[in-house]
């Protein structure tokens, strides 16, 4: 009888699951519900944990309804990262609402963590000290929330990434877990002794009780049962790790971007765990099999959101997908540079006090200018990133490999590959997050070898440098004066 893994990307504004058929290695069925989210003050982000849980067991119960419960071989999970769900141990119920991983909420908090223990966190953790990761969030909960407080002298709080949650709440309460990828992204856990860090918990005033065991990826993470139905929990990452492993970047020096509300690139090292001078995070690409790989990441906070302000706010589209064809309708952007710091900007400046700039506009300008530019700003994010990485780890790109919904962007591709010098490899499968979790899931339960993960990845479109390098590193130089001034400080 032919069987199915489920696997279910827990994501920022929607969750999906998705049926793969083991033996065809592809997706056969999906279903998918949004999320929301709530910006009670400026800067802040917020989600309602339970309905992250209730429409993820909404989608999986899909899944499992769509071939029959006896075809289920097993789960995999991905989910937004940094992200803090905080509940009871005995009644599974949230305190608090999430804290997302855009909040922005203990952004001085951590700006007054003294400079030699952000040195401390850094040499142990990979991190950077920023409010993007997990700790700070924590350490709000328990000052600001006196349920947390009472939970934690009790001995009945639990403090996780959605994953982990997600999980407690599959397995009827059995189990507290999370994975390496999860763990490595709150501040508290230490790359090299792969556990939660003694002295980082004591600085955070967070009890180890309150977070969950952390196992490597293909670790055995419980049982969940869906009104009856039980098949097994493994095959657990972060998204963007998951995604790492999906679009096959299983040895040194291969590296993905995936295109989303935000970019986020990684570049696996291998079993190298290295430190990076130039404010890139040191993270864990995956762990399997007893092995653990190590990754550099950028991550620029705003991409796909440029895009979505130009549709939504702008008025300039209809449709992201219009974008594309306004791009193709000039030559260039006509001296036109856009910075999207939104909400500051990620590696490797770390600035929250940064915003968005749009600067080189002329009287002749017109929106398809400013819609390239935007575009092109995506890729320029990405050369930035690829060259620290290539500074920090002496390995150099060979190909970068995408997914994500921008990928879709034909333009954007191709001006990637121009600005990277080197080639883009688009796959046929674009949920590269779910295609992680789902392969994760089958190496775990031996369905599958990490061997034949490369052969289950298919190229669809391989985009290849087309234009004269010096034009390209020209404009790159302009968008790198761009951001310069939007890091000023007068």
């Amino acid at each position: 009888m032919k069987g199915y893994l489920i696997a279910l990307d827990a994501g920022t504004t929607s969750v999906r699951a998705m049926l793969f058929d083991v033996e065809e290695g592809k997706f056969v069925f999906s279903m998918q519900q949004e999320v929301g989210q709530s910006f009670p003050q400026s800067g802040w982000v917020e989600q309602d944990a339970e309905e992250i849980y209730f429409k993820s067991a909404y989608v999986v119960s899909r899944c499992v309804a769509s071939v029959g419960a006896d075809r289920i071989l097993g789960m995999g999970i991905a989910n937004q990262r940094e992200t803090v769900v905080i509940w009871d141990r005995e009644t599974g119920e949230p305190l608090a609402p999430a804290i997302v991983w855009q909040c922005r909420r203990t952004g001085e908090y951590c700006a007054k963590i003294p400079p030699a223990m952000q040195k401390k966190i850094r040499e142990k953790t990979g991190l950077p000290v920023d409010a993007y990761f997990s700790a700070s969030k924590i350490r709000w909960l328990l000052d600001e929330v006196p349920a947390a407080r009472d939970s934690m002298r009790r001995g009945r709080l639990c403090a996780g990434t959605v994953d982990s949650y997600l999980i407690y709440k599959f397995t009827e309460g059995k189990r507290f877990v999370t994975d390496y990828t999860n763990a490595s992204r709150t501040m508290l856990f230490d790359l090299k002794t792969l556990d939660w860090d003694d002295e980082l918990l004591a600085y955070f005033g967070i009890a180890r009780s309150v977070l969950p065991q952390a196992l490597p990826c293909d670790g055995r993470m419980g049982e969940a049962n869906f009104n009856g139905v039980r098949f097994p929990i493994t095959g657990v990452a972060g998204d963007q790790q998951a995604a790492l492993f999906g679009q096959a970047c299983l040895t040194e020096g291969d590296g993905k971007i995936t295109y989303g509300t935000g970019l986020f690139q990684l570049f696996n090292t291998g079993k190298r765990c290295v430190r990076s001078e130039s404010g890139l995070i040191t993270t864990i690409g995956y762990a399997l099999g007893g092995e653990v790989v190590y990754a550099l990441e950028g991550s620029a906070f705003n991409a796909g959101s440029g895009v979505q302000w130009l549709r939504d706010e702008l008025g300039f589209l209809s449709s992201s997908a219009e974008s594309e064809t306004l791009a193709c309708s000039v030559p260039d952007t006509g001296g036109v540079f856009f910075v999207p710091a939104f909400t500051g900007l990620g590696a490797p400046h770390w600035s929250s006090d940064a915003r968005g700039l749009l600067c080189g506009i002329t009287r002749g300008t017109t929106k398809a200018h400013i819609v390239r530019a935007v575009l092109e700003s995506i890729a320029y994010s990405a050369r930035e990133l690829g060259d620290c990485m290539q500074k920090d780890s002496g390995i150099c790109l060979r190909e970068i490999k995408c997914d994500g919904g921008a990928s879709a962007n034909n333009f954007l591709m191709q001006f990637q590959a121009d600005v990277l010098g080197i080639s883009v490899n688009r796959p046929v499968e674009r949920e590269g997050t779910a295609l992680g979790a789902a392969l994760l899931c089958g190496c775990a339960l031996g369905l599958i070898s990490e061997a034949e993960v490369p052969r289950r990845r298919k190229a669809e479109r391989i985009f290849v440098p087309q234009g004269e390098g010096e034009r390209y590193e020209k404009l790159y130089r302009g968008y790198l004066k761009a951001v310069a001034r939007t890091l000023y400080k007068p």
